[in-house]
């Protein structure tokens, strides 16, 4: 009865055994079939991309074909400028190049500068690719920054001139010492700088600490001007004894 027993247990394991191995051979080609479908929709996918590529290269090639070369492109802006003369372009290219020198080296006024870039710019060969970025930006962009140095070398060079107030001292004297303005005249400068200390300019004290900014080009010709022209008031006349 045992054995029996024991012969029918290993039938019914080896007839699981056999089911389960089956059923995981079905389940692996059933995953191989959805992976061929994948990988087959995939493939059609990338074979029309491919397809729709082709199509724009082809169109691309088609449109390079039509367009200019830079030169040509330059002779058809040269004839709508009405530039016929290499020479006119040369001519332009020189000034151009000696310009960006003198801006390089600041051998002239930012404003001097400026008027000769304004020149070029209304130049017609400014049209001419070669040329337009450069006068039209990177110039600029250069004399831009010159300028923008010079602000900030003012605002340093403000910020750590200072004089601290001595007795018997006035704004008249502080502004005509050399190692500031050489220039008695320009002591509205300083009081303006310290107002914040400075409520009446005939009244300062020992010990203040005032700062001494420097006088732009512009307070410069004007107050030297203001010195040139004064005229000191004639001596009194002593009355005749009678």
């Amino acid at each position: 009865m045992n054995i029996r027993k024991f012969l029918f247990a290993s039938f019914v394991l080896s007839f699981a055994l056999a089911f389960t191995a089956y059923a995981q051979e079905k389940m692996t080609t059933e995953q191989w079939q959805n992976e061929m479908s994948l990988l087959t929709n995939r493939k059609a996918s990338l074979t029309k991309d491919i397809a729709s590529l082709q199509t724009e290269i082809a169109d691309l090639k088609a449109q390079y074909v039509k367009i200019q070369s830079p030169e040509d492109c330059r002779k058809e802006v040269h004839a709508l400028l009405g530039v016929t003369s290499k020479t006119e372009l040369d001519n332009y290219g020189n000034l151009v190049n000696a310009l960006d020198a003198k801006i390089d080296n600041k051998q002239a006024s930012k404003e001097d500068l400026q008027a000769e870039l304004n020149q070029l710019k209304n130049n017609r060969a400014t049209a001419d690719p070669l040329y337009y970025d450069k006068v039209e930006n990177q110039l600029q962009r250069k004399l831009d920054a010159i300028e923008q140095q010079k602000k900030e070398e003012q605002k340093l060079a403000e910020e750590k001139m200072e004089y601290t107030v001595k007795k018997g001292d006035c704004l008249w004297n502080i502004a005509k010492k050399k190692e500031y303005y050489s220039n008695p005249f320009a002591w509205p400068k300083i009081y303006s700088a310290n107002r914040d200390q400075i409520k009446n300019p005939d009244l300062i004290y020992p010990k203040q600490i005032f700062k001494i900014p420097n006088l732009t080009d512009e307070e410069k010709n004007h107050y030297d001007k203001v010195k040139r022209n004064f005229k000191p008031a004639p001596p009194k006349q002593e009355q005749a004894a009678k």
